[in-house]
């Protein structure tokens, strides 16, 4: 073991005390306070809190489920038997504006990230720069 990887595990070992000490102040702050001491009005405002945010029923309630997401939209175009039929928008930070492709040259969807092929090289474009999806020029999604 050198002192390269004694430091890294030093600082991995900070940052966890600190999260846990971070989460010791928060646990005795807040559970000091009068309404909040009883585990049962914790319980219930912790699990609304939850499903306020989307965390626990994200994908099974009316609410929560709607928004189709750029990366499932994305990978059933990809499936898709004609996916010639599709274009793709996406914001170029070089450029500074907005490049349409075609959905035939979607090579391959990797993480967060989707493969164009262009010519004969790869031109790697992230997931969150998609902008919009159009099936025969009208928008099939947005974001």
């Amino acid at each position: 073991m050198n002192l390269n990887q004694l430091t890294r595990y030093f600082w991995y070992l900070f940052g966890i005390m600190g999260v846990v000490f971070f989460w010791a102040g928060v646990w005795d702050g807040i559970g000091s306070l009068p309404y909040l001491s009883n585990p049962w009005i914790s319980l219930t405002i912790g699990v609304l809190m939850l499903t306020l945010s989307g965390f626990i029923f994200k994908g099974t309630t009316p609410i929560f489920g709607g928004e189709k997401t750029a990366l499932s939209e994305l990978h059933k175009v990809h499936a898709h038997p004609r996916k010639h039929e599709f274009h793709i928008k996406y914001k170029d930070r070089i450029q500074r504006k907005e490049i349409q492709v075609h959905a035939s040259t979607l090579k391959d969807i990797e993480k967060e990230f989707l493969v164009f092929l262009h010519g004969n090289q790869e031109l790697f474009v992230p997931v969150h720069r998609v902008t919009e999806i159009l099936h025969k020029g009208k928008r099939h999604w947005k974001a």
